[in-house]
């Protein structure tokens, strides 16, 4: 699944023009790599995404196209 649109389902990042526009700026990392929209996520990738002047780590531990709120905050887990 594409990094902008995992963002997205997975409800770390509302809007997924938001999401593509963090990802565009070099703000988001996949293993220490800098990622871009179309960079393609799997279970197992940890996520750096800079928020302002913090960084917030995230491991991916499920992809699923769609996800219902509650099953949203499965997707990830919080470093």
């Amino acid at each position: 699944m594409r990094v902008d649109k995992f963002l997205k389902v997975s409800r770390i990042i509302k809007r997924r023009t938001v999401a593509n526009q963090v990802c565009s700026q070099g703000r988001v990392t996949i293993n220490g790599r800098v990622a871009k929209p179309g960079t393609v996520v799997k279970p197992g990738d940890k996520l750096d995404i800079q928020f302002g002047s913090g960084i917030r780590s995230y491991e991916v531990l499920d992809i699923s196209p769609h996800a219902t709120k509650g099953d949203a905050s499965q997707m990830y887990r919080i470093l």
